[in-house]
């Protein structure tokens, strides 16, 4: 299917001077997209410039050409520059659901919370691995519109699909407000262990309290307090880690794609609540 048409006009200001290796697709934002690390060791050997990349991701006819394209844009060093932001933004209405993805991905890693009505539009989407993308995403980018889809995506009866649920459990952590957290005590009696654990994780950096997976545990502690969010410690959203591979410690130019937990971009520092705990 043709692209849309407006998704050209992003690359007016894309004439950028350079060149960085296909290794550079190793993100350590890694998920059902995929990653061109492993492709060839001749990748390290045939570096693709700026220009090129951008032709990729505007190829009309290619939708695999504007997923390489993409991705390459997106784990280059400059690739949250103005020009490639609005380019990731106009992917999202492309006829590709994974073209869509990447462009979601690309949105996670270098957007910020004014981005997330655009990325919450793909939560109804039919691909399940399109909306399991679309609640990674919103792990790493904070605004509270997100808290209702969210909310949504945590009932099996509107969201199949476990990945999807434990996800969007694990999103709802950095939103303290007390129908997160009792939302997040209805999902331990999901039926999916991954979900439980989000959900339980989430209760923790929302309350501040490790009561376990049991929700009766939860709703007596909730009967005796009035604000259960006064202890919240600060989210942080899951980061990738693997060990290094074998052939990682005879190759120089191997780098392993880890990266360190972070807060999402866009959330706000804690509030001391103090003062409210004897209220």
């Amino acid at each position: 299917m043709p692209m849309n048409r407006c998704y050209t006009c992003a690359v007016a200001m894309m004439c950028v001077c350079g060149c960085f290796g296909m290794g550079a697709c190793n993100s350590g934002f890694s998920g059902a997209a995929g990653t061109a690390n492993d492709e060839s060791i001749l990748a390290l050997l045939t570096p693709t410039s700026p220009g090129d990349a951008a032709r990729m991701a505007l190829d009309e006819w290619n939708p695999e050409e504007r997923r390489r394209g993409l991705l390459l844009l997106a784990n280059a060093p400059w690739g949250g520059e103005d020009p490639y932001m609005r380019l990731y933004r106009a992917a999202l209405g492309d006829g590709d659901s994974a073209v869509r993805m990447i462009a979601i991905r690309a949105l996670a890693m270098h957007g910020g919370g004014e981005d997330v009505a655009l990325i919450v539009a793909n939560l109804d989407d039919e691909d399940h691995l399109l909306r399991w993308e679309t609640v990674r995403a919103l792990q790493r980018l904070h605004d509270p519109d997100a808290i209702d889809p969210l909310m949504v995506r945590l009932l099996p009866a509107r969201e199949t699909d476990t990945q999807v649920r434990a996800s969007a459990a694990d999103a709802l952590g950095q939103y303290a407000e007390p129908r997160v957290v009792e939302a997040l005590v209805e999902s331990l009696d999901d039926p999916d262990l991954a979900v439980v654990r989000a959900s339980e994780r989430s209760l923790r950096f929302l309350t501040g309290q490790k009561l376990g997976s049991d929700p009766r545990d939860w709703n007596t502690w909730l009967a005796s307090v009035e604000k259960p969010c006064t202890d919240q410690t600060m989210y942080e959203y899951r980061a990738f880690h693997r060990n290094t591979r074998w052939y990682e410690y005879v190759n120089p130019f191997a780098v392993v794609p880890n990266e360190l937990p972070a807060a999402p971009a866009g959330m706000p520092p804690l509030v001391d609540r103090t003062s409210e705990r004897g209220s």
